[in-house]
């Protein structure tokens, strides 16, 4: 049986944008001294930016690496010597389209104590501004890269959509923002609603729904900013 807390603990997904952030999070990350981070420079900085005067190397951090996952050994040790540990995504909440969720996983095999801490998901706001159906919805994760598998998998959302009167939602790499968008007004119907919303949180962020024959004669050129797509048939 674990005796150590695990936290999850949300990081900004725009920058400046600390008043995001639950105000228990400067308390706790001011006591944590073992972290699972996704970045190991942003949850530096992450924890410099709330607590100027904090020795960093004074604190324990094991990075998720991107190929091999998370240092699994390490962190049931931490847990059962009684340590509390803190989980940061790079950005948004740990545990939601990313690696933290093995680890929380893990936490909850082991009996431990897991506490989510409140803080900004891209996700949930994009659904929330969107104007989409929010009592039926689907996060998909990455659509693929290649076509035909591509556009395959946008008309089989959009026919799940449409059937199950279920919103869609999917990410893509910044810079590919505006071929996925190529894509998605190439493969859907017109009728389709598709929200775009991009750098949520930030001054400058854009949400904004449309029919897809509408976003054909009015279309943007996204920046290479953090961007969540939603399709409702």
């Amino acid at each position: 049986m674990a005796t150590g807390k695990v936290y999850m603990i949300p990081i900004p997904i725009a920058e400046g944008t600390l008043h995001t952030l639950a105000p228990e999070i400067p308390q706790c990350t001011l006591e944590l001294r073992h972290y699972f981070v996704e970045n190991l420079r942003t949850a530096r900085r992450f924890l410099k930016s709330l607590h100027p005067s904090l020795v960093i190397d004074n604190i324990s951090f094991s990075e998720i690496d991107k190929h091999n996952g998370a240092d699994l050994a390490t962190f049931r040790t931490w847990l059962k010597e009684g340590y509390d540990i803190g989980i940061m995504s790079e950005a948004g909440c740990p545990g939601i389209a990313d690696p933290g969720a093995e680890l929380a996983a893990i936490a909850q095999q082991m009996g431990a104590t897991i506490v989510p801490l409140t803080g900004p998901s891209s996700i949930i706001l994009a659904l929330m501004a969107s104007g989409l159906n929010g009592q039926s919805f689907c996060f998909n994760g990455y659509l693929p890269v290649k076509e035909p598998a591509r556009s395959q998998r946008i008309k089989a959302l959009e026919q799940i959509s449409k059937k199950e009167n279920q919103t869609q939602l999917f990410i893509e790499t910044p810079y590919r923002n505006n071929v996925i968008l190529e894509d998605l007004l190439k493969n859907c119907m017109p009728s389709t609603r598709l929200c775009i919303a991009v750098n949520i949180t930030a001054a400058d962020a854009y949400i904004k729904t449309k029919k897809v024959a509408d976003w054909k004669t009015n279309k943007p050129v996204l920046e290479k900013l953090p961007a969540v797509f939603l399709l409702l048939a």
